[in-house]
């Protein structure tokens, strides 16, 4: 895996622009957090009894990605790909059978499809699908959830990165 490319949203943007370049920020972030580790690195957890790991936590968002921008905003019917009803921590709970490049993958083309799916849509616009709360959302509120959920998640893979080869970084 290369390093990505992180860029640093602008000071002064419009909100759309903002935004959209602060959840990339993010998304990018945790990207750094994994790049240049080994399978076995990816696949470390914190400290018992926590399962989380940086392949865990790319499966995770992987379906934060898809039930917020899929599932929710435009109403796709899109199958969880990790977890279920019966193992709802399934993002966390790999077999020796799941691979980092799998995982990466699966973000990135989730990440994508989620970028088409903003883009056409106006920040005030409702979403199309459901949510399990019954609530009602903008893509707005969407896109602060998200970098919420991320900027959340990239201090969990700080300290994880951190742990596994002692890289610290914004």
């Amino acid at each position: 895996m290369t390093n990505p490319e992180r860029i640093h949203p602008s000071t002064t943007a419009g909100e759309r622009e903002m935004l959209d370049s602060w959840l990339d920020f993010h998304r990018e972030t945790l990207a750094l957090k994994c790049a240049g580790l080994s399978e076995e690195q990816l696949r470390e957890t914190a400290v018992e009894p926590s399962d989380m790991s940086l392949l865990g936590l790319v499966r995770h968002l992987t379906e934060v990605e898809q039930g917020w921008f899929h599932r929710v905003l435009a109403d796709e019917d899109v199958p969880r790909p990790y977890t279920s009803d019966e193992n709802p921590d399934g993002d966390f709970h790999f077999t020796g059978r799941d691979t980092w490049e799998q995982a990466h993958t699966a973000w990135r083309e989730a990440i994508g499809r989620s970028r088409e799916l903003a883009a056409t849509r106006s920040l005030d616009d409702l979403m199309e699908g459901r949510h399990r709360s019954g609530r009602t959302y903008n893509l707005r509120w969407i896109y602060v959830h998200m970098i919420e959920e991320y900027a959340r998640h990239n201090g969990h893979a700080d300290l994880l990165r951190q742990r596994i080869d002692g890289a610290t970084g914004e």
